[in-house]
C-alpha cells in the first residue's frame, strides 16, 4: 500500500473533527485571548483553517521560508467570521487531499527544508515535514482551540473520544 493510501484515513479524520472545532468558534469573541501572550482567538482558528493548505507547500515544494528576505511573506491574520474561517479550510482541507493523493512514495521520499529568512531550521522527507508541520501541527492548535472554547464556555466537541460537553 502506497504511503498516501495510508495517509488519507488519517487525514480526513482529522479534517472532520478540525471542521467540526471550528463550527463552535464564535464570531464576536475574534479579540478574546486567554493571556496577554496568547494569540487572539480568531488568529488561532485562522491559523488552523489555513494548516491544510500547508500540505501542497509540502509535496509540491522543496521548501519553504515563512519569512524570506526577498519576497512575499506569508499573509498575517486577520479577524474574520467562522463562515469565512470554514470556507478557507474546506478549500485547504480538499486541496491538502488531492495534493496527498497525488504524491508518490518516492516524492514522500525527497528532502523538503523548512527556512527563516533563508536560514534552513531543517531538511527531512518530505513525509516527514508533512507528519509534523501539517497534521501534527493541525492537531497542536485544534487542541489549544478546543481550550479557548472551553475556557469561554463554548461547546467542545469531541476529538478522540467524548468531552464535557459531549459524552459517548
Amino acid at each position: 500500500m502506497s504511503t498516501s493510501h495510508l495517509l488519507l484515513p488519517e487525514y480526513d479524520a482529522e479534517i472532520v473533527v478540525t471542521r467540526t472545532v471550528l463550527e463552535r468558534v464564535p464570531d464576536d469573541k475574534g479579540a478574546w485571548k486567554p493571556h496577554e501572550k496568547s494569540f487572539p482567538m480568531a488568529h488561532l482558528a485562522q491559523l488552523v483553517a489555513r494548516l491544510p493548505g500547508w500540505v501542497s507547500m509540502v509535496t509540491d515544494k522543496s521548501e519553504l521560508d515563512i519569512a524570506p528576505k526577498d519576497g512575499p511573506k506569508y499573509p498575517g491574520y486577520s479577524i474574520e467570521t467562522t463562515a469565512t474561517l470554514l470556507a478557507e479550510f474546506d478549500k485547504n482541507a480538499r486541496e491538502g487531499r488531492e495534493a496527498i493523493a497525488r504524491t508518490t512514495d518516492a516524492q514522500f521520499d525527497e528532502p523538503w527544508s523548512f527556512k527563516i529568512g533563508g536560514n534552513t531550521m531543517y531538511t527531512q522527507p518530505r513525509y516527514q515535514a508533512l507528519r509534523s508541520m501539517v497534521l501534527n501541527h493541525l492537531v497542536h492548535h485544534r487542541a489549544q482551540l478546543g481550550l479557548y472554547l472551553r475556557l469561554i464556555d463554548a461547546t467542545v466537541p469531541k476529538m478522540y473520544g467524548p468531552t464535557a460537553d459531549e459524552p459517548w
